[in-house]
């Protein structure tokens, strides 16, 4: 991280609470900063609250009390198609259930998200989605459905959707969760070179040490709550982490 970049995600004091017959506090007083270009890894076992906060900096939820500002704006200030535009004009997304449309070729899963905003636009939406896909390598893959392509194939096209409408920031939960070791770290590298040759700032979420290996700077979650990494119990299998974010 270089502390001269410009802030893109502020949370301040950030709390989200369920209600559902009993309470639920899933993330507890939360505040993080991260720069323009970083790569942050948010790790923690599961129920930590990780998607949780991923869900919030991404605008897909609201928290309870406290602020995220996301490039320069409070998030609250916005509702309704503003919400709607500033999270398709800023932010990408990448799941680790991939979300490809099964009916949908590789190249009509990239320009999904922005079909119906084609006018607005000031590029050529099929020449952008082509040129997404050769850079993921999957320029032979074009015209082939979802079931046509292997799971890591399928988390690459996901991250030319991701890319598809130039976002300052990457936010991707669980992005190897569902492909093999091999997929995943193609899918962890792609995801280093987007950020270093496209400048994006890009936040993971995983539990894998392997995944958050190649984060600049790792985030611990633990019952909501930002921890530092003691709770973890396999050190043996942290050693690559350890290593990459200075720790021991």
């Amino acid at each position: 991280m270089n502390p001269e970049t410009e802030p893109v995600i502020i949370t301040s004091h950030l709390t989200k609470i369920y209600v559902d017959g009993t309470e639920l506090r899933a993330l507890d007083d939360v505040s993080l900063t991260i720069h323009e270009g970083e790569f942050m890894a948010i790790m923690g076992p599961s129920g930590s609250g990780k998607s949780t906060l991923l869900n919030l900096m991404g605008t897909l939820d609201t928290p309870t009390s406290g602020e995220i500002v996301v490039n320069g704006i409070n998030i609250r200030t916005l509702s309704g198609n503003a919400l709607a535009d500033f999270r398709r004009e800023n932010i990408g997304f990448i799941f680790q259930l991939f979300n490809l449309v099964p009916t949908l070729s590789a190249i009509e899963n990239v320009m999904l998200p922005l079909i119906p905003y084609q006018r607005g636009i000031s590029f050529k939406l099929h020449t952008r989605a082509r040129e997404l896909l050769e850079a993921v390598s999957l320029d032979h893959r074009l015209d082939h459905l979802p079931g046509q392509l292997s799971g890591g194939e399928q988390q690459r096209v996901a991250i030319a959707r991701a890319l598809v409408n130039e976002p300052r920031i990457i936010l991707a939960d669980e992005p190897t969760g569902n492909v093999d070791t091999k997929a995943g770290d193609e899918v962890m590298e792609l995801l280093e070179r987007v950020r270093e040759e496209w400048n994006q700032t890009v936040v993971v979420v995983t539990h894998s040490p392997r995944v958050a290996a190649y984060a600049e700077r790792v985030c611990f979650l633990k019952d909501g709550a930002i921890a530092d990494e003691s709770y973890l119990e396999d050190r043996g299998d942290l050693e690559l982490l350890w290593s990459k974010i200075g720790i021991g």
